[in-house]
Parts: C-alpha cells; structure tokens; sequence
C-alpha cells in the first residue's frame, strides 16, 4: 500500500545544533543510528542485536520522553523517528548519558520508514505524542494522522499490539478520535479518550498547561486479533 504524498506533515526547519549534541551526533550516532533504505526490510533483530519487545515513537522531537521510557523499561526495544538534526542529536546525548542500549534512531520520513524498512507485524507498540497540530484550518491536510496514515501503520503492528497517541489540541484530540475508531484494525481500549497512561512521562511543557487549565488528550487503541490489514 503506498501512502499519498501530495503534502508532508512536516517541515524541515533549521534548528541550531548545540556542542553537546553535535558531539553525540559523531561519536554515537555510528552505533545508534540506522541508515534509511528501501532496498530490503529492516532485520529489527540484527538492528538491536536481541529479541525483545519492540515500541516505534514518531517524531520523537529533542528525545527526553524516548529516553525516559527507555530507561524505565529495558526489558523493551525503542526504535524512534525523527527528521530534525537536533532532536536526534539530542536524544543520542541523552542515550549517553544513561547508557542506554536499547534505543535505535531512524532520521527519516516516517512514511518512507513504514512503508519500506518495517515489515508487516513486526511491532508491539507505536507511540506518537503531541505530533504538529497545524492549528490553522487550511493548513489540516497537513496533521500526521489521517486514515490513510494510520491503516499504514495498523498494519505493522503484531495482533494485540498497541498504538497510543497524545495531544493537547482538543480540534487535533477529536480527529485523531475519528480516525482510529474508523480504522477496522484498531479496536478502542477505553469508551473515547484514555486517562494518561503512567508510562509516559509528563513534559514541561506538559506540567506548563495543566497548570493553565489546558487539557492533554490521550487515545489508546490496539490491533485487533482478527482482522488482517495486509
């Protein structure tokens, strides 16, 4: 199944890259970084040399819920997405300075990486959190989650296996709402949106808006056992 590409839900922005992160960069990423391809799926097993559950975040941003997660569940694989330079940097500084050895960074297009490097029920999770919520009506086609988007990747995960998303853009929160329960392959594990999860930590940003009164929406819908989305 290819995805449309008429628009990106992203757009490469010239972030500033700190000495730290620029360090990261060339001394880790040789060991942590997985060259995007198309010429053949991604051996998940070669890539973090074990077997083990295996959770994909799409755009990871600069790294610090990836890394928090990471630490706090070894006994897991992570394998994070991200086109922005600095938010890899980042999150390789912080693989580093927890040494973590469970986290593999793609920087790529998320749509080319389901779509050519994963395989089909390869995954045991997908988080996407706080994605762009492209606040502007004309600029909508533009969110990450779209029917399309997400029946891609309904089909990479395991039966059973979960997807969990999260925003604080209540517009974003019922769309992302009207997708999923609209996808066949995905089944709602609560009657609309989910109370947070404790396994995803709070951001400052976060903790910042619910101290204003802003709401955080979070959705957790899983593969369902019976459906085939090949």
């Amino acid at each position: 199944m290819l995805f449309p590409r008429a628009v990106r839900s992203f757009v490469l922005r010239a972030g500033r890259m700190g000495t730290g992160q620029a360090r990261a960069l060339a001394e880790l990423g040789p060991r942590f970084l997985i060259p995007y391809s198309d010429a053949a799926p991604l051996d998940l097993g070669k890539a973090f040399g074990r077997e083990a559950p295996r959770i994909l975040e799409i755009g990871f941003g600069m790294g610090d819920t990836t890394a928090t997660i990471a630490a706090a569940h070894p006994e897991n694989d992570y394998l994070g997405i991200e086109v922005h330079t600095p938010g890899v940097g980042a999150l390789l500084k912080r693989i580093g300075e927890a040494a973590l050895i469970n986290v593999r960074i793609i920087q790529h297009d998320a749509v080319d990486v389901l779509e050519h490097m994963l395989p089909d029920a390869c995954l045991d999770g997908a988080h996407i959190f706080f994605p762009d919520p492209w606040p502007k009506k004309k600029h909508h086609k533009r969110r990450l989650v779209q029917p399309a988007f997400i029946r891609l990747l309904a089909g990479k995960l395991k039966p059973g296996g979960y997807l969990h998303l999260a925003t604080d853009w209540e517009h974003y929160a019922a769309q992302m709402l009207d997708v999923l329960v609209h996808e066949p392959a995905l089944a709602n594990t609560c009657v609309d949106f989910a109370p947070h999860p404790a396994y995803r930590p709070l951001t400052k940003f976060e903790r910042r808006g619910l101290k204003l009164g802003h709401g955080v929406w979070d959705l957790l819908f899983t593969r369902r056992r019976d459906i085939d989305v090949s």
